[in-house]
């Protein structure tokens, strides 16, 4: 169906590949928790709806890990509001 999410363990980060830019999620996992400290996405991929099909992975990842979630960044803390399905993930 959709691009896959890729956890970057490496740089810490979860990401999504769109042609040849990448959307991202900074994050840090404190034990059972995992903070999302930043989502970026390229310029040309603002409201394409990219940031959101990988936050939307990024919940996969943390519901399949049995994490919770903090959201420290501004638009993932929107997201996750607008995205109620996904409020038991909350910290």
């Amino acid at each position: 169906m959709g691009q896959a999410i890729t956890d970057n363990r490496d740089q810490s980060r979860f990401e999504l590949a769109v042609g040849n830019q990448t959307v991202f999620a900074d994050y840090r996992r404190n034990g059972r928790t995992l903070v999302i400290s930043y989502v970026e996405a390229p310029p040309s991929l603002r409201g394409t709806g990219a940031a959101g099909r990988l936050m939307e992975g990024v919940m996969d990842a943390a519901r399949s890990e049995g994490l919770k979630v903090v959201p420290l960044c501004s638009y993932a803390a929107l997201w996750m509001r607008r995205n109620k399905q996904h409020g038991d993930l909350l910290a």
